[in-house]
């Protein structure tokens, strides 16, 4: 008979195993598709799952980040060393990207580790220098937004501009 215990140690070591394999992708162009990063990817690595991370600090839907599961570590590992080393290539179009091995956080669904419990409370007002902390990360927070608001929507005329000019020397040639 499996206690609860061993099955959530397995579940665990399985989601353990899943990260030492998924590398994290950011600054990824609008365009990208899961698709695309299959088709980039397929030279060096055989993709099983990709995820794209939701930003749900801005209103628009735009990918700017994958999590992106690979067979095995050693794959993980070649495809992070070549898109550090080489531009991402997408409809023929380089663009700059950041690959890193994911950790642990990066997941939304990810098992609670075995063994350890979860502490939560609330911060009040009777906490003091907590709660003064709290109120300084939340105004820090609104000013983070409005100023990613200005920057994606600088981005998203940046993008536009850029595809447009391609368009126009592909067309030249």
């Amino acid at each position: 008979m499996v206690t609860f215990d061993e099955d959530a140690k397995k579940a665990y070591a399985d989601f353990e195993e899943m990260v030492k394999r998924t590398i994290y992708i950011d600054h990824l162009s609008p365009q990208v598709t899961s698709s695309v990063i299959e088709a980039a990817l397929s030279q060096c690595a055989n993709v099983v799952n990709v995820e794209f991370i939701i930003n749900f600090t801005i209103p628009y839907d735009i990918p700017s980040a994958a999590l992106v599961e690979l067979d095995d570590e050693i794959q993980a590992k070649a495809v992070v060393d070549l898109m550090n080393d080489f531009p991402f290539i997408i409809g023929g179009k380089p663009r700059p990207v950041r690959a890193i091995y994911a950790k642990h956080e990066m997941f939304q669904d990810r098992p609670p580790h075995p063994g350890l419990k979860k502490e939560f409370r609330w911060v009040k007002q009777e906490d003091g220098i907590e709660y003064e902390g709290m109120k300084k990360l939340r105004l820090l927070a609104r000013r983070q937004e409005t100023e990613n608001m200005a920057l994606i929507k600088n981005l998203m005329e940046e993008e536009k501009e850029l595809g447009k000019q391609q368009q126009e020397l592909l067309d030249g040639i």
